[in-house]
């Protein structure tokens, strides 16, 4: 786990400035963002109104995957369009019934889209912005859609399904002193966010991108929302790299058809054993482990096992 960590604090410390994840904490916004590069497609900052509407303590949260917040009830058809979204590095905005800590089930309005590399088109991170969808009493004791998205009348429930816990359908009732007779709601069906709470999700992902480009200008290594240029030959897709990271060996992938026989793709056990961070072999050959004492003979054995197409087991001195 201390591995992965590291790898965490690589995902921001390489790409933005040391002020980002402050900067980010003054957003309002509930909000996480994953990086699809390290085993597991981890979060690697969630926002603080993301872990009040939860319940969840940062440490919780970090290097975990967003599946922890799936329950019994969560739609699997919906799930897969979000794997989908991020096997085809696209955005997707879905409603989505997630779990708090606690147990609770409620809806939301799921809002997720990719950051890119702006000079390798890349897919750097995943922004997930989540907005509760909330309803609010009325004057003649119906429920409404909230334009503000505040205030003491409004309830954040999950209960528009039967499938929800029928405790939860009962305190509803008490709260909104509902009967059976004027219950404006049908709980047979999905609950759907209002024009409003997407626009809201719509313009937080901005500010957060805003952050983004902000602090990534100061390392020199910009970020986009849209894909700014073609990916480079040897790219590694999203599902490819999350597919990948669930192997736990030490491993890079090398093109061979291209100039220089470049690293394509490193994995987080080969970053722990070598000390290197990933951007800093992608695109290398694989001789920046050589060093004095590499013994040539071997590397003409691997040079010539690779002419040849052929696999071969080799024992070699590589330096961190």
């Amino acid at each position: 786990m201390d591995s992965k960590l590291g790898l965490i604090e690589q995902s921001f410390n390489t790409r933005y400035s040391q002020w980002v994840r402050e900067a980010l904490d003054e957003l309002p916004d509930n909000f996480t963002i994953t990086d699809p590069s390290i085993s597991g497609h981890p979060i690697v900052f969630a926002s603080r109104g993301f872990l009040k509407m939860t319940g969840y303590s940062q440490e919780k949260v970090i290097g975990q995957n967003g599946k922890i917040f799936q329950g019994p009830k969560t739609n699997r058809r919906t799930v897969m369009e979000i794997r989908e979204a991020i096997r085809e590095e696209r955005g997707i905005q879905v409603n989505l019934l997630n779990y708090r800590k606690d147990g609770t089930p409620f809806w939301m309005l799921f809002h997720m889209s990719p950051v890119f590399g702006k000079e390798d088109g890349r897919v750097i991170h995943f922004v997930a912005v989540q907005v509760p969808i909330t309803r609010k009493q009325t004057r003649n004791g119906g429920v409404s859609l909230s334009e503000e998205g505040s205030g003491l009348n409004e309830i954040v429930f999950g209960s528009c399904r039967k499938e929800v816990g029928s405790d939860s359908l009962l305190e509803l009732g008490r709260v909104l002193s509902l009967d059976s007779s004027s219950n404006v709601l049908d709980i047979e069906e999905t609950c759907e966010a209002s024009d409003f709470e997407k626009r809201r999700a719509a313009a937080a992902f901005n500010n957060i991108l805003s952050v983004l480009t902000h602090h990534s200008e100061s390392s020199g290594r910009l970020v986009c929302g849209k894909r700014c240029s073609v990916p480079v030959a040897g790219y590694i897709s999203s599902l490819l790299n999350i597919s990948l990271g669930r192997i736990k060996q030490s491993f890079v992938l090398i093109d061979p058809h291209l100039p220089g026989m470049p690293i394509v793709y490193a994995s987080d056990a080969f970053l722990k054993l070598t000390g290197y961070d990933r951007h800093e072999v992608l695109g290398l050959n694989f001789r920046v482990l050589n060093g004095v004492d590499t013994n040539t003979s071997t590397l003409h054995e691997i040079k010539e096992s690779i002419e040849t197409e052929q696999a071969r087991t080799v024992r070699i001195l590589s330096y961190r």
